[in-house]
This record gives C-alpha cells, sequence and structure tokens, in this order.
C-alpha cells in the first residue's frame, strides 16, 4: 500500500475488445475529461481486436511492414504516449487515468510511475508470477533502440527472470494523467517482428531472437496458460490494495462517449495521424 495516502473511490471501467482506434479513443476521452474534472479517476482494463500494433507517439510509420501487417490480419494505430511499436494480442490492456492533483497520480513522471509501477507488482503477485523491478535503464515511454518495445525495460519497469513483461507509457496533458500498459499473456512474444520493417529475412530472425532473450509473458513465469479473466482480477486486487483505493464498477458517460467518437474520427482513424511520423 502506498503510504499516507487515505482510502479514495476510483471508477473501474471492464471493456470487451475493440479496435485500436476505438480503444486509443476511448482513452483519450477518459484524459480530456479528467483533466477538466468531467471524469473521475479511473482504472481501464480491455482487449483488442483485432489483434493490433500500436506505434509510439513519435515512431516513423516507415517501421512498420504494411504487407505483412495486413497478411496476418492484424490492424495498426497510433498512441497518445511515446515509446516504440507493440503488438497487443493475447494480453491485458491497463490505462490509469485521472487529474495530477490524484495524490496516487501526483508529482513528475517518474514519481507517479512509481506508484502505478508498485500496483502492477502487486497485481503480478497477486496473479502468481515472481517479479522483480527493474532499475536503472530509461524513463518510461522514452525511445528504445530498435522498433520493438519490448526490448529494453525502462526505469521501474516489471520483469520476470530478467526479462521485461509489461509495457507501459505515459502521457500528460495540461492537469491530466494518462499511464497505460500491456501484459502478454500468452503466445510468441516475437510475433511484433513479422509486422516490422527488416533489411533482410536474417536480420528479421535476429530481432525476433533478442525479443524472446529479452520480454516474457505471463504464460512463461506460471508454466501455464492464464485466462484474460484471471489476470483482470488480479489486476483490481492489486491496485486496489497497493493504492489504497476502492474500485466502483461503471461505465463511460455520455460525455466520454461523444467524446471518444470525435477522437476517434479525428485523429486515431485519420491518416494524417498515422503519418505524423
Amino acid at each position: 500500500m502506498i503510504q499516507a495516502l487515505p482510502r479514495a473511490q476510483w471508477r473501474l471501467l471492464r471493456h470487451a475488445p475493440a479496435s485500436g482506434t476505438r480503444n486509443m479513443a476511448v482513452d483519450d476521452a477518459i484524459l480530456e475529461l479528467a483533466r477538466k474534472g468531467e471524469a473521475p479517476p479511473t482504472l481501464r482494463l480491455y482487449d483488442w481486436t483485432p489483434g493490433t500494433l500500436t506505434l509510439g507517439l513519435g515512431q516513423p510509420l516507415a517501421d512498420v511492414d504494411t504487407g505483412r501487417l495486413a497478411a496476418n490480419g492484424w490492424g495498426m494505430v497510433r498512441r497518445p504516449t511515446g515509446g516504440r511499436a507493440i503488438l497487443h494480442i493475447d494480453e491485458l490492456t491497463y490505462s490509469v487515468i485521472g487529474p495530477n492533483d490524484e495524490p496516487r497520480l501526483a508529482g513528475g513522471v517518474l514519481e507517479s510511475y512509481r506508484r502505478i509501477s508498485a500496483a502492477l507488482m502487486q497485481s503480478l503477485k497477486v496473479l502468481g508470477l515472481r517479479v522483480e523491478q527493474q532499475t536503472g535503464h530509461q524513463l518510461p515511454g522514452n525511445a528504445d533502440l530498435g522498433p520493438v518495445c519490448f526490448e529494453v525495460p525502462s526505469d521501474y519497469e516489471i520483469t520476470l527472470g530478467g526479462k521485461k513483461l509489461i509495457g507501459s507509457a505515459q502521457a500528460r496533458r495540461k492537469g491530466g494523467v494518462l499511464q497505460h500498459g500491456s501484459l502478454p499473456l500468452f503466445g510468441d512474444i516475437a510475433r511484433i517482428t513479422d509486422a516490422l520493417v527488416y533489411a533482410s529475412q536474417a536480420e528479421r530472425e535476429d530481432s525476433a531472437a533478442r525479443v524472446r532473450q529479452r520480454a516474457a509473458t505471463a504464460e512463461e513465469g506460471l508454466g501455464r496458460t492464464p485466462s484474460y479473466a484471471e489476470a483482470a482480477a488480479a489486476f483490481i486486487e492489486g491496485f486496489s490494495e497497493m493504492l489504497s483505493i476502492d474500485l466502483v464498477e461503471g461505465e463511460l458517460s455520455a460525455e466520454e462517449e461523444a467524446a471518444a467518437a470525435e477522437w476517434e474520427a479525428q485523429r486515431y482513424a485519420s491518416d494524417a495521424w498515422m503519418e505524423r511520423a
């Protein structure tokens, strides 16, 4: 539990699988209203359909092999946060969104990231994983070497047997904080390399081998395949305990739904947004 914080109430959103453009638009809509005091601090848990490649805010679109992406049936969207590419498939995605005067989100990027990381650590321990916190690398969401997010841990990021387990990134907007991240549950963590551009097949295979050496799934640590529902329950318990919050299940407000539709149409589904970097 984060010390010296009185218990507080946050909203819990559990959303059905959705497209990449919808998922990013919902996160952004909540952030926009939360920073104005018109939406409560929120823990959102969600999934993706189809599997979707997300690019960091400043990552070049040229990193993506669009032909291979289409052949795999995967979607693509650009996140509002920094960092490198993530393939969202067979995973649990979380977002933490609220005003920056919420004590758990207050302070600088690293300070708030550390608090959320503690909640993530507890959630993974509830799930049954023996995880550690990585230190001495870089701030969350900064550019890594290479196009794949899961190759390099950031400060306070969580590892399993020395391998990166959760990829997270944070965005700040005047008065508001958004942090979202992914827990790969099972499957080949290196599938992402089949959607990115490499100079040769040998380079692609080398990159895939590096990802497998440096990143892990929950399945690897548990020795079994965890379900999405099991992971979601562990996150709810871990966040509630570590952040001293009561999570009350809710829904998007009419204002958030309208804002999400606008964000999706005008930003996340637009070619201009995808081609901005």
